[in-house]
């Protein structure tokens, strides 16, 4: 059983068969996962030997018509989708930059039985504190009085005396992005907050301009490849 057809077989047993009894002229929820398969074969990337980055991020353009029959299913749809993005990748090899996310969106352009995907390889940013490292700064704690990088409304407190910033696995917060160094840029607390480059192999931006080692002030944007974080002073 090829992997569209275990897609079908699961949704339609969670929705009791409501796909279909739907007419042909509508679109089908096994066209959005063959679109979404495509998506991700023909935007493939390969950015090193063994790694091959495709798209993580997909927003499905819908009909008025077909988003609102679609949507009173959304949840299970949006999450059998997702589950056959994995899948695919799997098989494929396939490296994500960060957690999948598919969206249903309507198009009032959009003729019944018609849609379009968009999609992109959004990179994922995490905090992974390494207590053997660097040591935190006596009677500091990550609130939100505290200095951060934001990004996507998520807080990445800087804690210690020495954050290090990068794609590698003994960082305090992993970028996972191809344009990412290993160790990337590290950001020092002092009586001013410090960040600056370590070498990295295409460059660290604040504000959009490239540089070595700069004091952030509050607000100043912080571009690392393609991800950009927000410095907030606290």
């Amino acid at each position: 059983m090829g992997l569209l057809d275990r897609f079908e077989q699961r949704l339609d047993r969670m929705v009791n068969g409501a796909f279909a009894r739907a007419f042909k002229a509508e679109v089908q929820p096994v066209e959005i996962a063959s679109a979404l398969t495509r998506e991700m074969d023909d935007r493939a990337a390969v950015v090193s030997r063994g790694r091959t980055v495709v798209p993580n991020v997909f927003v499905v353009d819908l009909s008025p018509h077909d988003h609102d029959r679609l949507s009173v299913y959304a949840g299970t749809l949006t999450e059998e989708l997702g589950t056959m993005v994995r899948e695919h990748a799997e098989e494929q090899r396939y490296t994500f930059l960060g957690g999948t996310e598919i969206t249903l969106a309507r198009d009032d352009s959009l003729e019944t039985g018609l849609f379009r995907v968009h999609s992109e390889a959004k990179a994922g940013v995490a905090s992974a504190p390494n207590p053997a490292r660097t040591p935190s700064i006596p009677g500091s704690r990550p609130d939100a009085g505290h200095p951060r990088l934001v990004g996507d409304d998520v807080d990445h407190p800087l804690s210690r005396a020495v954050t290090r910033i990068g794609r590698g696995s003994d960082v305090d917060i992993r970028v996972d992005d191809p344009g990412v160094s290993r160790h990337h840029a590290e950001i020092l607390l002092g009586r001013e907050v410090v960040l600056r480059d370590l070498g990295s192999t295409n460059g660290t931006y604040v504000d959009g301009v490239q540089v070595g080692e700069v004091v952030l002030r509050d607000g100043a944007t912080v571009q690392l490849g393609s991800v950009r974080l927000t410095f907030r002073a606290g």
